[in-house]
């Protein structure tokens, strides 16, 4: 095995990039964050992920000679016509390896559960849930049209019509005044001119600056805002239909549940989630951390596509890197 070989993973997430070039024994050279990597959320995704790739294999002190395969994982590869703005993602000059793009559930699954069956919820930037039964499905929430409105712009975007609906209660003091500030307005009725207009003018921008509201949502919702509590719960509610909608055709009445995201992993989302999940309809849930994360999930599937084996030498190597 040439040691000069190098595979490189990526999750191109809607807020951040990742990037990881790893030999292959799995030992960790370089690993780089920039930003999104999705064109709905930002139109420099590209010069984003092809910056990453470039300083990753520079600090790997690699060449793109060195690199056997790449696999990105991509928020928003949803249908094969995504592929007209995702492959120049990672298409830089003389970089001529197979490259896989997936969607980013997919590095997600292949981390978090190392390919094993069971189910992972994804819900920060964006929302995904998916799953890979015993037999070998590969189903997501969108297969059935389900989408679960938990991504942290929509927890937010309804956190703002609740409080202008004028449902609230001494409880969601904080929560307005946090958003009075975030939006930097004085008053509700100010809050409601600039709702009144769209707020931003551009949506990116409109939706960055919604989901950059969430945590405080979700630390309301642990402090008891009755607001907070009422948003959440309604995304914890679509998410547990979401995961039995899937969960249907597994063949065991025990699924392992594993979950991503800033959204998901907030302490208010996890302690309700798995009280849900606890009295799961038809099956027996066993709520479990990631093992390994996203872009660790990319590398993974890199390898396996050059049919080289994931045996404990090579998981042990990945996990010193998330470790530190």
């Amino acid at each position: 095995m040439n040691e000069e070989q190098v595979v490189i993973g990526i999750d191109g997430g809607g807020t951040v990039t990742r990037v990881m070039v790893c030999n292959l024994r799995g030992h960790v050279l370089s690993y780089i964050e920039r930003g999104s990597a999705s064109f709905y959320k930002d139109e420099n995704a590209v010069q984003n992920v092809q910056g990453a790739i470039s300083e990753a294999l520079r600090q790997a002190n690699r060449t793109n000679d060195h690199v056997q395969a790449l696999v990105a994982g991509i928020a928003g590869f949803d249908a094969p016509n995504d592929l007209e703005w995702i492959t120049p993602l990672t298409d830089l000059p003389g970089l001529t390896c197979p490259k896989w793009h997936v969607n980013d559930a997919v590095s997600a699954h292949s981390g978090a559960l190392m390919g094993e069956p069971g189910i992972v919820v994804i819900a920060g930037t964006g929302s995904i849930i998916v799953g890979i039964t015993e037999d070998g499905q590969f189903i997501r929430n969108y297969d059935f049209h389900h989408y679960a409105a938990s991504a942290a712009r929509f927890i937010a975007y309804d956190a703002v019509y609740e409080i202008l609906a004028g449902n609230t209660d001494d409880a969601d003091q904080e929560l307005v005044h946090a958003m009075l500030a975030h939006w930097e307005v004085s008053s509700v009725d100010e809050l409601a001119a600039a709702a009144k207009k769209g707020f931003a003018g551009d949506r990116r921008e409109r939706d960055k600056q919604f989901g950059e509201f969430a945590p405080a949502i979700t630390a309301a919702a642990a402090q008891g805002s009755t607001v907070a509590i009422r948003v959440c719960n309604r995304a914890i509610d679509q998410m547990k239909v979401g995961i039995e909608l899937i969960a249907a055709s597994f063949a065991s009445s025990k699924v392992r549940v594993t979950f991503i995201g800033s959204v998901a992993n907030s302490p208010y989302f996890l302690e309700k989630l798995g009280q849900q999940l606890s009295r799961g309809n038809r099956k027996q849930f066993s709520v479990m951390e990631p093992q390994l994360s996203p872009v660790i999930g990319s590398v993974l599937l890199a390898l396996k596509n050059l049919n080289i084996p994931i045996d404990s030498n090579v998981i042990g190597n990945l996990q010193i890197e998330l470790s530190k």
